[in-house]
């Protein structure tokens, strides 16, 4: 059943990768069948004085260089630079999933998913001074959600998460997996994410959901509610 699954979500993208100015930075999601779900490949970022992404989880990726001839070889270049892997590690068609903004980095990312192939070699990090560890995370891991409160310009905030292993995957990340992995109808839906450079996570508790406001009817909306009462 994985299996099936699997090729659904890569074949409902195109292969067709946009240029390399379309986007600041590419990620790549690769995904494998795992003994009862899919599995993503991610990664711990390491600890970093001055990176706004320090010690986050996330898929491999980085910043265009001028090199790149797109957004596709941004995304293949960082996932052979961060966990040794090549186009040549993946099995089938390289898709193109979407462009997203990633606003409390203030750059928009493109993002690219292949399966990998059997025949490829074990993910390592490649430079410790980036990646602190990788792992595979799988697809069910998104159905348990955790609170996890994070500092931002506009104050304290609480924002969904999951945790696995003992990672906490929130925030930009989060969001790309809910639109690639989740059920059709989540695809569309965001998980949520500070605007404006944030500190890290201050406080994280599990089995709850961040709470959502509920949406405010207008004041005629809510005349027209009184006068059919």
């Amino acid at each position: 059943m994985a299996g099936s699954a699997l090729s659904e979500i890569l074949s409902s993208y195109p292969t067709r990768s946009p240029p390399a100015g379309r986007a600041g930075g590419a990620v790549f999601a690769v995904l494998r069948e795992g003994t009862q779900d899919i599995e993503v490949l991610l990664i711990e970022r390491a600890t970093r004085t001055g990176d706004p992404a320090s010690g986050q989880v996330s898929l491999p990726g980085g910043h265009v260089d001028p090199t790149d001839r797109d957004l596709e070889a941004t995304a293949l270049r960082e996932l052979e630079e961060e966990v040794g892997l090549s186009a040549a590690d993946l099995l089938g068609p390289i898709r193109y999933v979407e462009t997203l903004e990633a606003r409390r980095f203030s750059i928009s990312v493109g993002i690219f998913a292949a399966s990998l192939a059997p025949t490829a070699p074990v993910p390592t990090a490649r430079s410790p001074t980036e990646v602190a560890s990788i792992f595979w995370m799988p697809r069910q891991a998104l159905a348990t959600r955790s609170s996890l409160r994070v500092r931002s310009r506009a104050g304290s905030i609480e924002l969904p998460s999951v945790r696995h292993q003992g990672h906490v995957v929130w925030g930009f990340t989060l969001r790309i997996l809910e639109r690639l992995l989740g059920p059709a109808t989540d695809r569309s839906r965001s998980a949520g994410e500070p605007t404006g450079p944030a500190a890290p996570p201050v406080s994280a508790s599990a089995g709850t959901r961040a709470s959502r406001a509920r949406p405010r009817r207008s004041v005629s909306a809510a005349r027209k509610a009184r006068r059919s009462r």
